[in-house]
């Protein structure tokens, strides 16, 4: 009986340490910035590694709120071939900074508010275009694939092409 009592404490014990870890990784997923919670996701490497070579880092690790728009690694390969070589060049930091900022509004935006809005201006400059289709959000025609991604400074939506600001269409 004493085997069965130490055995039982035992895994009582570790199930209580168990549901502490997962409590400590749900509450770290909730105090991430957007740019962590994008880091932490294996769909947004390419993002991330632009936000990096735009110098955004700082913004939106910043205290926001704001709502980003991100495209998947995915999306990212869709752009015409060299594109993305291109803009990560330094060179072209202020192009990269462009394209990025026009995936970003300047508030935390749920999707629930954002099938509300007609044309929601950018931090670049530009407005966007929000439809409510009968297979989701869209915005500039890029479906919302994930929405509402919660971050410490605003919400991700996951979207799924990279948007070009009206000035760099071709």
């Amino acid at each position: 009986m004493k085997k069965f009592i130490h055995a039982f404490v035992s895994v009582l014990i570790l199930s209580m340490g168990f549901n502490h870890a997962y409590a400590e990784q749900e509450q770290t997923q909730v105090d991430k910035n957007l740019v962590k919670v994008a880091a932490s996701n294996d769909n947004f490497q390419t993002l991330v590694m632009a936000i990096r070579a735009a110098d955004l880092t700082g913004t939106l690790e910043g205290k926001g709120p704001f709502t980003l728009l991100a495209p998947t690694d995915e999306a990212f390969e869709m752009l015409p071939e060299g594109t993305l070589a291109e803009l990560l060049k330094p060179e072209n930091k202020e192009k990269l900074q462009k394209l990025l900022t026009y995936h970003l509004l300047p508030s935390a935006i749920s999707s629930a508010a954002a099938s509300q809005l007609k044309l929601p201006e950018t931090v670049e400059g530009h407005p966007l275009t929000i439809e409510h289709t009968d297979d989701g959000l869209r915005i500039n025609g890029a479906k919302v694939i994930e929405a509402d991604i919660p971050a410490t400074n605003g919400v991700i939506h996951v979207i799924d092409k990279v948007l070009i600001p009206p000035a760099d269409a071709e």
